[in-house]
């Protein structure tokens, strides 16, 4: 009848599917996508992250792609199958299906640009190579031809088809993905700088990085966002609860105020005190890689919820990684010599200049202690790279000392009277007893939350770290990474604050002994902290800018190169 669509054989698209659910049921040797195929010939790395760890990015590159095949016009003759094979091993969907001059053609259609402007790209090409070996199982016809046309450039590139030769090429590609899914070491960074450019995954791979480090830059080229476009929400109103609405998130507040946010901007949400959330929203939440954090009323971290946090080969890695001691050695020595040096740095920066008084002989020896320290850190690191081992407890116990300098200085660099209400006298918590001692506990409680959201979004486990010991109230990754931002992200903006006068007596409340933020003094200290987390900054060694807030994320990479890559680069972050 003129106008009904014919199928390319009498077998049914229901019967494909069918075939389809009856192969993926197979699991212990699941069938390879043809996309995964694709990806094995552009980057073995990148089939490693999306297929293996199942990391997967959408960028502007992959939607505009999905729109075009959306938008495609295949014509009354022409289908999209979704097709499967267990003898070939794959499983996949065609662009297209035609038939012409009785013969079965396969179409795959491309945004971009066709190769010299006359050929096909290799995993293009083996792609098209992969879905006519499928059609042809599928249908029990011979298929001779596919056609990839490139919509950039606006050219066609047929492909005739050997079968024999196809069956080999696929076999060996479907051989090497099974050996990698098996494998729980992620490939190397081998593909070219070009291709790292256009790559969704560049941000979770950071190939660039992983180069400079290896001493084939001079200087990375960023490839990691400067800043994420959503941000964090922190719920203090007490009572307050959060709901889904379609594609957005609804706050309804105790005197019954509504107010929506779309999902899409928002990175995280944290949950002060007695606040509720549905259960649709978490489910929203872990489909849109949203996490969701509690902390107590007294601003305590209780815990959190993100989807997908950590995969078995990433989890395997950090395990095998830190059974190593000299690594944990060196990773602790590392991280307390640039804690160290942050401290020290900020001290020399706050004591000079011509708003400050001439240094004490107090600050001038606590300074002289700092750098007698720094010395005797970077003597065992020197050791240690040499196969010197030493024990943790040394390391902590310069660590320990440099603090104890440290918060002995700070009270200095307070511009209040003796006696005044925010008035330091040495740092004490679990509670703290003084204002601003809960302000600091604050504070880091705002720094522990994000870096748990930072390692969980990297895929680490925050119970195993590699300085501080396993403790019931904390993770001790989480603070171990803490401890490179704890001057920096709520130390220095907490003291400003302090001297420009932005705290009042009625920002705190106290039962007892302990001091804790009332509301209005936790909503300060949020805004204090997160404006600080929005601020840029170039890092030292990579010299590129980003804000704080992906710094976070960026340190909890770039600690995973040390077992997982080319290490070198994690704990460089200095004040300037």
């Amino acid at each position: 009848m003129p106008g009904k669509k014919r199928n390319p054989s009498k077998a049914t698209v229901d019967d494909t599917l069918q075939s389809h659910h009856h192969a993926e049921r197979t699991t212990d040797n699941p069938l390879v996508r043809v996309m995964a195929l694709h990806a094995l010939v552009y980057c073995e790395r990148l089939f490693y992250l999306e297929e293996v760890e199942e990391i997967r990015v959408a960028d502007g590159n992959v939607y505009a792609g999905r729109r075009l095949h959306d938008k495609l016009d295949k014509g009354p003759d022409s289908y999209s199958l979704e097709l499967a094979s267990e003898r070939l091993g794959l499983r996949g969907k065609a662009d297209c299906v035609r038939r012409s001059s009785g013969d079965l053609i396969v179409f795959e259609h491309k945004r971009g640009r066709s190769k010299q402007g006359k050929e096909a790209w290799p995993s293009d090409r083996l792609q098209a190579l992969a879905y006519t070996l499928l059609l042809s199982d599928h249908t029990g016809e011979e298929v001779r031809e596919a056609r990839i046309r490139y919509h950039a450039d606006n050219t066609t590139v047929r492909l005739e088809i050997d079968r024999e030769k196809a069956q080999e090429e696929i076999e060996a590609a479907v051989s090497r993905a099974v050996e990698l899914r098996q494998s729980t070491e992620r490939p190397p960074v081998s593909a070219s700088e070009y291709q790292c450019r256009t790559c969704s995954l560049a941000p979770v791979c950071l190939p660039e990085e992983e180069r400079f480090a290896g001493g084939d830059r001079k200087k990375a080229r960023r490839l990691f966002p400067a800043d994420d476009d959503r941000r964090v929400i922190h719920l203090v109103e007490q009572g307050a609860a959060i709901r889904r609405d379609g594609e957005q998130l609804v706050v309804t507040l105790p005197d019954g105020t509504r107010k929506p946010v779309p999902g899409k901007l928002v990175s995280a949400l944290v949950l002060h005190g007695n606040i509720q959330i549905s259960t649709q929203a978490i489910h929203f939440c872990a489909a849109n890689s949203i996490g969701v954090h509690w902390l107590s009323y007294g601003g305590f971290y209780v815990g959190a919820f993100s989807q997908g946090g950590g995969g078995v080969q990433r989890r395997v890695r950090q395990f095998q990684a830190f059974q190593d001691e000299r690594l944990r050695l060196l990773l602790s020595c590392r991280l307390v010599r640039a804690k160290v040096e942050n401290q020290l740095r900020y001290l020399l920066r706050a004591t000079r200049g011509k708003e400050a008084p001439e240094r004490s002989e107090v600050v001038t020896t606590g300074l002289d202690r700092l750098r007698e320290i720094l010395k005797e850190l970077s003597s065992l690191f020197d050791d240690l790279e040499q196969g010197i081992l030493s024990s943790l407890d040394t390391i902590r116990g310069f660590e320990g000392k440099a603090g104890e300098i440290y918060f002995s200085l700070l009270p200095l660099l307070l511009k209040v009277e003796p006696g005044n209400f925010l008035a330091f006298n040495g740092r004490n918590r679990r509670p703290p007893r003084d204002p601003f001692n809960a302000l600091l506990s604050f504070g880091y409680a705002l720094l522990y939350r994000d870096c748990m959201n930072g390692l969980l979004s990297v895929g680490l486990d925050p119970c195993f770290g590699f300085m501080h010991s396993p403790r019931s109230a904390a993770y001790p990754l989480a603070m171990d990474l803490m401890d490179l931002f704890r001057l920096i992200l709520w130390d220095i903006p907490l003291v400003g604050s302090v001297n420009r006068g932005q705290w009042l007596k009625e920002d705190f409340a106290t039962t007892g002994e302990q001091v804790w933020l009332n509301s209005d003094g936790r909503r300060k200290a949020i805004q204090i902290y997160e404006n600080r987390k929005q601020e840029k900054w170039k890092h030292p060694a990579l010299e590129y800018s980003l804000s704080y807030a992906r710094t976070i994320e960026l340190e909890s990479r770039l600690l995973e190169k040390e077992w997982a890559g080319e290490p070198g680069l994690f704990a460089e972050l200095r004040l300037r």
